[in-house]
C-alpha cells in the first residue's frame, strides 16, 4: 500500500510556471512503483498527462504537454513532480497523481492502483 500527497498547485497567469510534487509514503517501496500524473477540468473526464517508469526512464506524454510539463521522480525522497512550463488557461484542472504497481499499460486510469487527493491549478487569461 501507498499513501500519496499532492502539492505546489495555485493561481498564476499564462505564460508562468509551476511544480507540482507527490510525496508517497506507507511500508512499500517507493521505486517499485510506475508513477503517472492525471488532470480533471469542470465538466471533464480525468486524462492522463505524463508517466514515468521506476527507473526514471522512458517518460511519456500527453499530446497537449509536450515541450512544456516534465516529469521526473527522486525515489530516495519517495517523490515525483511535474514541472510545468507556458502554461496555457486550458491547463486548468485538479492535477491527481497515481502509483502503478503491475503492468505495461501507463496511460488509462484503470492501469493504476493508488491516487492523490488532487491539487488546484488554475492559469489566469
Amino acid at each position: 500500500q501507498v499513501q500519496l500527497v499532492e502539492s505546489g498547485g495555485g493561481l498564476v497567469q499564462a505564460g508562468g510556471s509551476l511544480r507540482l510534487s507527490c510525496v508517497a509514503s506507507g511500508r512499500s517501496t517507493f521505486s517499485n512503483y510506475g508513477m503517472g500524473w492525471f488532470r480533471q477540468a469542470p465538466g471533464k473526464a480525468r486524462d492522463f498527462v505524463a508517466a514515468i517508469r521506476r527507473s526514471g526512464a522512458i517518460p511519456y506524454y500527453a499530446d497537449s504537454v509536450k515541450g512544456r510539463f516534465t516529469i521526473s521522480r527522486d525515489n530516495a525522497k519517495k517523490t515525483v513532480y511535474l514541472q510545468m512550463n507556458s502554461l496555457k488557461p486550458e491547463d486548468t484542472a485538479v492535477y491527481y497523481c497515481a502509483a502503478k504497481s503491475t503492468g505495461y499499460n501507463y496511460i488509462e486510469l484503470k492501469d493504476y492502483d493508488y491516487w492523490g487527493q488532487g491539487t488546484q491549478v488554475t492559469v489566469s487569461s
